[in-house]
């Protein structure tokens, strides 16, 4: 048996009319050619209708008055010979001529079959339903119609039409069309209970192979499709749900499925006011259509109960934006792009209230969500190092740092969370004195004295750490107390070696110190907090007023032995005044050995140094002017 599918090319024959076959009988579903007889007696004259259905008329050039008429030609040689007249084009290539003649050949009421291959897949789905009409049981018009309906890809309605098939059509004949509903069916249960689009996406790749050349994709699949990328929720895949829903409008702007899924594309993107848009636009088509009413409510929910979140954090009410931010979380699980923002913003009001363990938490399922988001990456450095872990923050942020070597502000970040793990291994003077490290300065004075009381070893006899404790809390209490000794104690300045930010030996290696912190702790070596120190630690900026002699802390004599005010304390004072001075001037020298040419460094230093001694020789005398005023 030939395939029917392929090229169907007869060898060329005769145009001219064959001899007339012999009369059969008529038989059941078969059509009655009529014939016509010349003018005459011997018959009566053709009416109107019966001459419509004769052959065409033979050209002028060709008729020959004198002849007898001849017979007309019957319909099916008319088919023949358009057949014929088209396989000739065909052969030559000139295949739009050929289509033409196929074309006229299939307006007759014959088995058109072996002209349907070279015509559209549209067109011969039209006419094998039209001579299914004409030929409801013909088995070759079935065949040809269920494989044209598998090739459009429908394939239910190319197994229902297999089944009209008398005898059966074959296994072979059935399974593509079989196999094509299998692909869909698997399809269709993916995206209605998996949790990602992959395996919708492979099934219809798979039922794709069965579609005829040059057929479309049925509208159906590629909203499946889209529904998919739509599941998978990473910018790639929504860029492709958009493509797919543009595609869709292209061929009609009123499609409210192709609306609502692009819409829904731009919400998943945070594009909420465009996707208000299209879901508008979708019920305009459509006012019935549910799916747009679900999904506009679903938005303008969202929208609006994450602006109360921020309202909430922008006035400081961290508890009352982590109930509205948790309630925006609950609208629509599925929207990884919105919903990693939202527990951004929840983590941020935790850190606020000291939660870092749930800050932590939910920056993890920021990341999980969405594993490009820097965001929520920095705030889970953040939280992990001002709950004490800067090793963790320090690995977080190197990661980061990884990712994106061109961001200035990671090496930053990194810098600092180094410098407040240095810090995290010294003695912890606000804890030593039980206070938070935002405490004014009456908190502390009344942090020390309780503790220093407590801890006294006259109180504590027998306990062999007390003095060692005692000795700490007075260290705790003079730095703490003095806001220039506090303000270098939280920058971190004391941990500095002035030198490590040079390599390479000298001024010539190079700068790896951050500029940020060294301007810092010269700001801390210029003023002090004022009584304030900073809050929460971690990444903050520090600085404060300007106090070249800040006033010493009395004590108020509840405790015996330590810090009494006395005469000396007055020469003490000054002695620390003097090695503050020398202090700043060796942070003022760093920096200009960083900021300034050298030539011009050693011409500032030469002037500088005339300036210093005239400078200290005044101050010199004056000094021991007032201690001899204070001895008389």
């Amino acid at each position: 048996m030939a395939d029917p599918d392929r090229m169907d090319i007869d060898s060329e024959g005769p145009v001219a009319a064959p001899t007339s076959p012999p009369p059969q009988p008529n038989l059941p579903g078969s059509f009655e050619t009529p014939t016509s007889k010349p003018n005459g007696t011997n018959g009566p004259v053709n009416s109107p209708k019966e001459k419509e259905q004769e052959g065409p008329t033979p050209p002028p050039h060709k008729s020959n008055p004198t002849s007898p008429t001849p017979a007309p030609l019957p319909v099916v040689d008319e088919a023949e010979a358009f057949k014929a007249a088209g396989n000739k084009f065909y052969k030559a290539k000139e295949y739009k001529k050929a289509i033409e003649e196929y074309t006229k050949g299939k307006d007759t009421p014959i088995d058109q079959l072996p002209l349907l291959p070279h015509i559209s897949i549209i067109e011969q789905q039209h006419d094998c339903i039209r001579a299914d009409e004409l030929e409801p049981q013909n088995p070759k018009i079935l065949l040809r119609l269920a494989r044209i309906y598998t090739s459009l890809g429908r394939p239910q309605d190319a197994l229902d039409t297999y089944a009209r098939i008398q005898p059966p059509a074959s296994a072979k004949d059935i399974a593509p069309a079989k196999a094509m509903l299998q692909h869909i069916q698997v399809a269709d249960e993916a995206l209605k209970n998996g949790t990602t689009g992959t395996m919708t996406l492979h099934a219809l790749d798979q039922a794709d192979k069965f579609l005829g050349v040059g057929a479309q994709k049925p509208r159906k699949w590629q909203l499946m499709r889209g529904e998919a990328y739509l599941k998978m929720g990473n910018i790639n895949a929504l860029g492709d749900a958009q493509n797919i829903a543009m595609s869709l409008l292209r061929n009609n702007q009123q499609d409210p499925e192709a609306l609502v899924l692009r819409g829904r594309a731009l919400y998943a993107q945070g594009e909420n006011d465009k996707a208000i848009n299209h879901f508008r636009s979708a019920l305009s088509c459509d006012p019935d259509y549910k799916d747009a009413v679900k999904y506009l409510r679903m938005v303008q929910k969202l929208d609006r109960m994450k602006a109360d979140g921020n309202s909430e954090y922008k006035a400081g009410r961290w508890q009352a934006a982590i109930d509205k931010y948790s309630e925006a979380l609950e609208v629509d699980p599925m929207n990884k792009g919105t919903n990693s923002k939202l527990l951004q913003n929840r983590a941020l009001c935790r850190v606020q209230l000291k939660d870092y363990k749930g800050a932590v938490a939910d920056c993890e399922k920021a990341i999980s969500l969405d594993p490009s988001y820097t965001k929520a990456k920095k705030t889970k450095a953040t939280a992990l190092g001002q709950s004490g872990d800067w090793e963790a923050a320090i690995r977080e942020l190197k990661d980061l740092q990884e990712q994106d070597p061109q961001d200035p502000s990671i090496a930053k970040e990194v810098r600092r969370a180094e410098l407040e793990l240095k810090k995290s291994k010294r003695k912890d003077y606000y804890k030593i004195l039980g206070v938070e490290k935002d405490a004014d300065e009456n908190a502390i004075k009344k942090a020390y004295r309780k503790a220093a009381i407590m801890h006294h070893p006259d109180k504590n006899p027998d306990d062999e750490d007390a003095a060692e404790r005692f000795k700490d809390i007075g260290e705790a209490y003079e730095t703490l107390s003095d806001p220039e000794k506090r303000a270098r104690y939280d920058s971190g300045e004391d941990l500095m070696d002035p030198m490590e930010g040079f390599g390479g030996g000298g001024m010539g290696g190079g700068m790896s110190i951050d500029p940020e912190i060294l301007m810092q702790m010269f700001g801390a070596q210029m003023g002090g907090m004022g009584g304030g120190g900073r809050g929460g630690g971690g990444f903050h900026s520090f600085g404060g007023e300007d106090d070249d002699y800040p006033h010493s802390h009395k004590d108020d004599g509840n405790v015996p032995g330590y810090f009494s005010q006395d005469q000396h304390s007055t020469e003490d004072h000054i002695s620390d005044a003097n090695l503050r001075w020398f202090r700043r001037m060796g942070m003022g020298f760093l920096l200009a050995g960083v900021c300034v040419p050298f030539d011009l460094l050693v011409i500032m230093v030469v002037l500088g140094a005339g300036v210093f001694i005239s400078i200290r020789t005044v101050l010199y005398l004056r000094d021991r002017l007032a201690l001899h005023r204070l001895a008389g």
